[in-house]
């Protein structure tokens, strides 16, 4: 696994993709901290993050998308497939490298909240609510990010297919709160990855959050690892 893992931190800085990424990231979390915080002179850390999630559609698939589609297409899936290395050391490693690179530029930009301390007041316990939260649901969608990929024949199509997945969970989080039934509105809830976030935000720590996004990447992973068992005993 160790070897996965160094195998693809080493491929996002030997091509152009991890740069684009964290440029992007970078640039995009800069300007929703200027909208939401800067501009508005507020140290509120909730709009940040709230706003960070929404952009994590887009975001989140562009690191995702080559995890397996590039083997395909580079014609390494059977080397990777024969090597020594079991199909959870594989997945686990491509999915750590991911998760490294999402939680460390996550995590340098709620460095911009320092700034905020300077000036005002940053509620600190809030911001770690905020930022674990965070970093539960990237875990999630990167593990939906990691799956789509095993499954398509090209990077294009594994980030569409991503933003796509994620846009539909993102739209059920936005009906529950008009839907009046309740079994209706408790499945919509149960199937949304964004509703639970929203105790996080207040500062609660939900440990049934907790909970369910592990559990979410926990299934993502064990269903690409039926994927590659599959094509490995062919």
């Amino acid at each position: 696994m160790l070897a996965i893992y160094k195998r693809e931190m080493r491929s996002y800085f030997t091509t152009p993709l991890g740069y684009v990424f964290l440029g992007i990231f970078l640039a995009v979390s800069a300007a929703v901290f200027c909208f939401t915080t800067l501009f508005s002179m507020s140290s509120e850390v909730t709009g940040y993050f709230s706003t960070m999630m929404q952009c994590y559609i887009v975001l989140l698939p562009l690191l995702t998308m080559k995890l397996f589609s590039e083997e395909k297409k580079q014609k390494t899936e059977q080397l990777l497939l024969t090597a020594p290395v079991s199909t959870w050391g594989i997945v686990l490693g491509k999915f750590l490298a991911a998760y490294t690179v999402f939680a460390s530029v996550t995590v340098f930009s709620s460095l911009y909240f320092l700034i905020v301390g300077i000036y005002g007041h940053v509620k600190v316990p809030l911001l770690f609510g905020n930022l674990l939260a965070v970093l539960l649901v990237g875990a999630a969608l990167i593990g939906i990010g990691l799956f789509i990929s095993s499954i398509t024949e090209n990077q294009l199509s594994a980030a569409i297919a991503t933003m796509a997945t994620l846009f539909a969970l993102t739209f059920l989080s936005m009906l529950c709160q008009y839907i009046g039934f309740y079994p209706v509105r408790f499945v919509f809830e149960s199937l949304s990855l964004f509703y639970r976030f929203q105790y996080f935000t207040q500062g609660i720590f939900d440990f049934a959050g907790l909970f369910y996004y592990l559990s979410i990447a926990a299934v993502f992973l064990f269903l690409t690892v039926r994927v590659f068992d599959r094509r490995r005993w062919k």
